[in-house]
């Protein structure tokens, strides 16, 4: 607009009035050239804004030179993690299941484990957290406490804790994991043992 006004008022001036011919020529010279600069500001200014809102690396020299690259996003979505959801889970180490049962991973982060493997009396559920450290890889890290299955006192005494380290791989189909596993068990009293081994799940739906 600013442009076009220009030339029409450079063009209706009066004969006799105002600039020569050739300071007309220069005014309307220089009025195009400013247009067109601000024209490509603007142009500038808006690629900026619609390149996104990620920070842009520090352009130095002529702003007309400038070359804008997007913007990198990385969208973290724990509600729509493949993970996500119920899992029928066997750990095996040497050969033998050392543990079964069915775990819980949550859009939060949190996880929940009820054990095949292990009494009520004893304690059989054990809580943790987990966390992406890849294209579907996953590490989760819960905790159980052990208790005494004794009818003596003190009657369920603690007898250790017991904390378990996972490291699984999600398959394409998104139905299955495999993965590698730490079981760390403190006592209460005597020395600590560890054992490790493989663990699969298998997705558990409503169907």
């Amino acid at each position: 607009m600013r442009l076009w006004g220009v030339l029409v008022l450079a063009s209706t001036v009066p004969t006799g009035v105002g600039p020569k011919k050739g300071e007309v020529m220069t005014i309307r010279w220089k009025a195009f050239t400013t247009a067109l600069s601000s024209l490509a500001l603007i142009t500038l200014v808006a690629g900026s804004a619609k390149a996104g809102c990620g920070d842009q690396p520090e352009q130095k020299g002529d702003p007309l030179q400038w070359k804008l690259k997007p913007a990198a996003f990385a969208l973290v979505d724990k509600d729509n993690d493949p993970i996500v959801g119920m899992w029928k889970v066997q750990f095996t180490s040497g050969g033998t299941t050392i543990d079964f049962g069915y775990s819980q991973w949550h859009s939060d982060g949190t996880e929940i484990m009820n054990s095949g493997g292990h009494t009520p009396f004893s304690q059989n559920f054990c809580l943790g957290v987990w966390a992406k450290t890849g294209h579907n890889s996953y590490q989760v890290n819960h905790i159980a406490l052990s208790y005494a299955p004794t009818t003596d006192a003190p009657y369920g005494a603690l007898a250790a804790t017991v904390n378990i380290r996972e490291y699984v791989t999600l398959d394409h189909s998104g139905n299955t994991f495999t993965g590698t596993f730490t079981i760390d068990v403190t006592p209460v009293s005597g020395p600590s043992q560890q054992v490790a081994g493989t663990i699969t799940g298998q997705r558990f739906t409503v169907n």
